[in-house]
């Protein structure tokens, strides 16, 4: 009679049996048709959705492209603005000056204007002194001249010989002239 050590098979971590192939057989079926079943129900909806995200990228790309481009456009636009404002803030600023200079030279005209009205008020008024002096010198004199013939006369003189000096003085008096 046989023992029941002996119809056991010996212990072994590993056994390659018949049973053992089969199982391995049978694995390797249920995952290939499981592959098969699994690749062809979620191949389109994986490839899809790669697809879809593909494009969503390809679209964000895109619209980041746009972007950029008119963040540049707007750049330009932005300093072709800074641009003009350089321009009419140098052409305010030359406009200022000129105004600037023009208004110091109608001051400066204005100035020589009074100054030339002063010095012809004070020219007027030295000839208009030296116009009352003369006369004043005239008189003087004519006076002077008057008392001295009034002496001289009062000593020696008779009354034609008085009237013959008094008209030679008187003429060349008028005759007399003045200088300037």
């Amino acid at each position: 009679m046989l023992s029941v050590a002996d119809e056991l098979p010996p212990p072994a971590i590993f056994r390659l049996d018949a049973q053992t192939l089969i199982d391995i057989g049978v694995n390797f079926f249920n995952i290939a048709v499981l592959a098969a079943l699994l690749g062809f129900i979620l191949y389109k909806p994986i490839r899809k959705a790669l697809q879809n995200r593909t494009d969503r990228i390809q679209g964000e790309l895109e619209h980041a492209a746009k972007e950029m481009a008119d963040a540049t456009e707007l750049k330009l636009l932005y300093e072709e603005k800074l641009q003009e404002i350089d321009r009419e803030r140098e052409e305010i600023l030359a406009q200022a000056r000129k105004t600037a200079t023009d208004a110091g030279r109608r001051i400066i005209d204005e100035a020589k204007q009074d100054a030339d009205s002063i010095k012809e008020r004070a020219n007027a008024s030295v000839d208009a002194e030296w116009q009352r002096a003369q006369n004043e010198m005239r008189t003087a004199i004519i006076d002077v001249s008057a008392m001295m013939s009034e002496k001289f006369v009062k000593l020696a003189i008779n009354k034609e010989t008085h009237d013959n000096i008094f008209n030679e003085t008187m003429a060349d008096l008028e005759d007399m002239t003045w200088r300037g």
